[in-house]
């Protein structure tokens, strides 16, 4: 499985995004708010290289404007679970008339291409 990104919500949709250093995050998105813009989670490559990898778990609070709040880290690897936080609070969703909590699980495969 290459690293992904879900979201469970009503809606689905696709977004694929280049992370730099060569490495790269297929994102697939599913929610009642479209996202807008999207930040692909950076693999640290001395843990893809030792083979350590694993599941971040994040709830994100998004803004009525569309700008993600917060995201906290319900559980993964310390290291795996900062690079997924830092992408996904860069994020940009669809404007709502309200804040929405999303739970969002970051895969992170150490098999997967680059």
């Amino acid at each position: 499985m290459n690293p992904s990104i879900k979201l469970r919500g009503i809606l689905a949709g696709a977004v694929l995004a280049a992370a730099g250093a060569g490495l790269w995050a297929a994102q697939e998105v599913t929610t009642s708010r479209k996202v807008v813009k999207s930040v692909a989670a950076q693999y640290p490559s001395v843990l893809k290289r030792r083979g350590i990898g694993g599941t971040v778990k994040l709830r994100v609070l998004v803004n009525p404007n569309g700008t993600v709040k917060d995201a906290q880290i319900l559980g993964g690897n310390p290291i795996l679970s900062d690079c997924a936080a830092k992408a996904v609070k860069q994020w940009v969703f669809a404007s709502a008339d309200k804040e929405e909590s999303i739970e969002i699980s970051v895969g992170f495969d150490p098999n997967s291409a680059d």
